[in-house]
């Protein structure tokens, strides 16, 4: 077992039955592990690294992977892992205090389904959903930087302000939708923090907080609950 590795166990049982989360990089030609603050607000089930603590090894060395553990369960990758890697691209590393096992892997193109992943924010999340959902079409959206907290941006969502930066426009009152306008809504919040895309037969594909990824009619609630349509233009 390398040096790194025991300081990132060490750590892994030091946090359980928090997550621990740090980085693996190179330094002076050699390797190195930064132990990093979980500042998630779920730190038994995700891990958000400190930036403050990325910009600083980012910064003076060369980071080769991310670490983090599973406190309770197996060291696999769950679809968020997956993807979460493939965006930053680094080697990944799991740890499992309690089957003390690891796992590692790299980015390898995966994709998560449209339909039926799991709800992780900032990852899996509803604008994720409409990016990678783009993204079969040939287009390419911004992702947007959330806040750490969901309950921040359900308090001030980004949509209202986003929405034309990104190379939509809203609707008229006389416009119709069609396959792949989108759909801004307000779901238990005084601003506009949903978002879904119009498929065929007037089914909405969308991602809710709680919830795994979904096609639904877009009937009475989900009408109620529209507060803009708009189309991408750019």
């Amino acid at each position: 077992m390398l040096s790194w590795q025991q300081e990132a166990e060490l750590h892994s049982k030091q946090c359980y039955p928090e997550e621990a989360c740090g980085l693996v990089y190179i330094f002076k030609g050699k390797t190195k592990y930064k132990a990093c603050k979980n500042i998630s607000i779920n730190p038994k089930d995700t891990f958000i690294i400190d930036p403050l603590e990325y910009a600083e090894i980012f910064d003076k060395a060369s980071i080769i992977g991310v670490f983090h553990s599973h406190p309770i369960d197996q060291p696999y990758p769950t679809p968020a892992d997956k993807a979460i890697c493939e965006k930053y691209k680094y080697k990944w590393h799991i740890y499992s205090v309690d089957f003390n096992n690891w796992y590692s892997f790299e980015p390898s193109g995966y994709k998560a389904p449209l339909v039926g992943r799991e709800y992780v924010f900032g990852i899996h999340d509803c604008w994720s959903l409409i990016r990678d959902y783009f993204e079969t079409l040939n287009i390419k959206l911004r992702d947007w930087d959330r806040p750490i907290n969901p309950q921040d941006f359900c308090d001030n969502p980004y949509f209202e302000n986003c929405f034309e930066k990104t190379g939509f426009r809203e609707l008229k009152p006389n416009e119709s939708l069609k396959e792949n306008d989108c759909i801004l809504f307000s779901l238990n919040s005084t601003g506009l923090n949903h978002i879904g895309v119009l498929l065929k037969n007037q089914m909405i594909l969308h991602h809710i907080e709680g919830r795994v990824s979904s096609k639904d009619f877009y009937g009475e609630w989900l009408m109620k609950c529209t507060g803009k349509r708009i189309r991408y233009v750019k």
